[in-house]
């Protein structure tokens, strides 16, 4: 993203964040510029916005109203404004859930680019990014330096409960217990037991057979 982009992304993210403040309808930043202002390193991607469901058609009022491009995808869950090249994301289900009221009422106001707005909280913004992670979209790399530098603001317990079932997610988890960035949690992959008969055994140690 070069300069240019990265200034028509943070306008557009002023005007959505306006945009939908005046609607009075409830709304927080999310995804990787949430974490930014939590203190991760800046995003370089798109921007996320989340909304309810039932305020879907107020939203797309208030950003009809603006100059920016508003565009249905063919995903049902999200809608996007275009500022020129620059995308925001305006998500209304979060891993095809609806995003409901709580998720709101935990949030923080913060200025972002100028412009007060309510803020995902660092332990929903870690559980919404572990939760869709699958076989074909599981880059670690992206996930360590935010969980590094939010894990001091994150509720691991809760992230853990969020996100049980998930493989990939207590994968995750592990990882970053195994790097010490955080204590061991419940749910992840890394219980407390005695390794099996040779497991973890030093090298050239009798195990009770030999390789033939």
């Amino acid at each position: 993203m070069d300069d240019d982009d990265r200034a028509d992304l943070h306008e557009a993210m002023r005007i959505v964040g306006a945009a939908l403040g005046g609607a009075q309808i409830p709304f927080a930043l999310a995804g990787g510029f949430a974490a930014w202002v939590h203190g991760a390193p800046q995003s370089e991607h798109d921007a996320d916005f989340v909304i309810r469901e039932q305020d879907l058609s107020t939203a797309r009022d208030a950003l009809e109203a603006t100059e920016l491009r508003v565009e249905d995808p063919v995903e049902n869950w999200l809608f996007k404004a275009w500022n020129g090249e620059a995308l925001v994301d305006i998500i209304f289900r979060l891993d095809g859930d609806p995003i409901g009221d709580d998720l709101f009422e935990r949030t923080d106001s913060h200025d972002v680019f100028g412009v007060p707005m309510p803020v995902m909280q660092a332990t929903d913004i870690l559980s919404e990014k572990l939760r869709v992670l699958t076989e074909q979209r599981c880059n670690y790399s992206n996930l360590l330096p935010v969980a590094r530098a939010l894990r001091e603001q994150v509720d691991w317990d809760a992230v853990a409960r969020r996100t049980e079932g998930n493989p990939y997610a207590a994968a995750f988890l592990y990882l970053l217990e195994a790097l010490d960035v955080i204590d061991r949690v419940p749910g992840s992959t890394g219980a407390d037991t005695e390794p099996e008969s040779g497991a973890g055994a030093e090298p050239g140690a009798v195990t009770g057979h030999t390789a033939s």
